[in-house]
């Protein structure tokens, strides 16, 4: 009777092998959630950052859990940030257009002022500010008056319906004098001279039914805002002004 033949018992070794592409199966995935998580949010010094990481990770190098993930807070920030840059971008465009806006009211203003031969009356300025139209060599009152004089209310009319825009802006009307002593009864002083020049002035622009008055104000500042020398004859018709500001258009929230 032969013998059954024993069958010797061999421990079979387990290949792990697989561990490696498994490792970097994960190392893989770590990294795509991560780049996904990051685009939610755009943020070019993150971007950095993560791409940095993805190059150590697969070239050998420390890998991405190098960078620690930005807190909710850090986020917050972050976005509150860019938010404001953003604001402060489109508030600055919104700047250039108005100026290129207000160029072009010059333009218009000084096409009339050459049209009507009125470069030694009326003149125009564009300043941070605004658009300033400037009334020059006492035309409209006669000395020590801040009545308009009836032969120049037409002109007063004409540059009311210069001053008819759209979007409409509002408009500060401005009276200067020279620094001669006032010396009759209407007026205690410059000051007051100069304030109710302003004011007569504002009126007749308000007669235009096109405007609105609650967009404009009068004020008087004497012979304190001198733009030449008191000293001079020619200085002082200078001085002897009303200025028209339009202010640039601002948008309401």
């Amino acid at each position: 009777m032969a013998k059954k033949k024993k069958h010797k018992h061999h421990d079979e070794h387990v290949d792990e092998s697989w561990l490696v592409p498994y490792a970097d199966l994960l190392t893989l995935l770590l990294a795509l959630f991560i780049v996904l998580f990051a685009m939610s949010s755009v943020d070019a010094q993150k971007f950095q950052q993560i791409a940095r990481s993805l190059n150590a990770a697969f070239t050998g190098g420390t890998g991405v859990l190098e960078y620690p993930s930005p807190t909710p807070e850090a986020q917050m920030e972050q976005l509150n940030v860019e938010k404001e840059q953003s604001e402060e971008n489109i508030e600055e465009a919104q700047k250039r257009m108005e100026q290129q806006n207000l160029q072009k009211i010059q333009k218009k203003i000084n096409t009339y002022i050459k049209d009507n031969n009125l470069e030694t009356k009326l003149q125009t300025t564009l300043t941070d500010e605004g658009l300033m139209i400037t009334i020059l060599n006492d035309i409209f009152f006669d000395s020590g008056s801040a009545d308009i004089r009836s032969k120049d209310v037409q002109l007063a009319k004409g540059i009311s319906e210069l001053l008819v825009m759209n979007p409409p802006r509002n408009i500060i009307v401005s009276g200067h004098t020279d620094n001669v002593p006032i010396n009759n009864s209407d007026f205690d002083s410059n000051w007051h001279l100069s304030v109710m020049r302003a004011v007569n002035f504002m009126k007749i622009l308000i007669e235009n039914d096109k405007l609105d008055a609650k967009a404009f104000s009068a004020k008087g500042f004497g012979e304190y805002k001198p733009v030449a020398s008191n000293d001079t004859k020619e200085g002082r018709q200078k001085n002897r002004r009303v200025e028209v500001l339009v202010l640039p258009y601002e948008q309401k929230e």
